[in-house]
């Protein structure tokens, strides 16, 4: 038998304080078939708990918020009040240390990309609120990647905020013209990051 929600709740707004997920309402949130999420959950992708004397799944929302993440599928349904951030650096370092920091503030959901390429795949699956991008990427420059964000149809209110350590004057004027919302030096301080991606994402800073 079915489940239904209540007419006076949306989907969505029942999923936000929801605790256990349904295989349907798992696969309503990733927007998969229910045979996927079921597929996941016996293979153990996914995990969770069978209803005791039912063949019926359960799935706790934390085991859901990580599969999501996992497979970079976005978790706007139930953690709607994140800012989705996407960080293009290939240092590792600098991407586990804005992990940490997004992670450590509670208002950002956070992913990284190492490349040009990985970036452009993972902007079109996170679609992220705001773009951290370092300027000289392996494959290609960040004025490449912002062109691309730019041209690309309903990318047009992402930010994006250009890092770097070895840009001069000529390159930051190129960047802003390609579709840039701002440029910061590398090495930067933590205060005047968080100050400028609060003001790029319209949210107060804790500074």
């Amino acid at each position: 038998m079915s489940q239904h929600t209540p007419s006076s709740q949306s989907p969505a707004e029942s999923w936000r304080d929801k605790r256990i997920f349904t295989t349907g309402e798992a696969a309503a949130v990733c927007k998969v078939s229910q045979q996927t999420i079921i597929r996941c959950f016996d293979s153990g992708r996914l995990t969770g708990f069978r209803v005791p004397g039912s063949k019926f799944r359960r799935i706790p929302r934390d085991e859901l918020i990580r599969f999501m993440k996992a497979n970079s599928i976005p978790t706007e349904l139930l953690e709607h009040d994140r800012k989705r951030v996407l960080v293009v650096d290939d240092d590792e370092r600098i991407l586990a240390f804005f992990m940490d920091l997004f992670r450590a503030d509670g208002r950002f959901d956070a992913r990284t990309a190492s490349t040009g390429y990985d970036a452009g795949l993972l902007t079109e699956r996170f679609r992220p609120d705001l773009i951290i991008l370092d300027y000289m990427l392996p494959d290609v420059n960040g004025n490449i990647v912002c062109d691309r964000v730019r041209r690309t149809e309903g990318m047009e209110a992402m930010k994006i905020l250009i890092v770097s350590g070895v840009v001069n004057q000529d390159d930051v004027r190129q960047l802003l013209e390609a579709g840039a919302d701002g440029f910061l030096k590398k090495p930067f301080d933590v205060t005047e990051l968080m100050a400028r991606v609060c003001d790029l994402l319209g949210i107060e800073s804790n500074a």
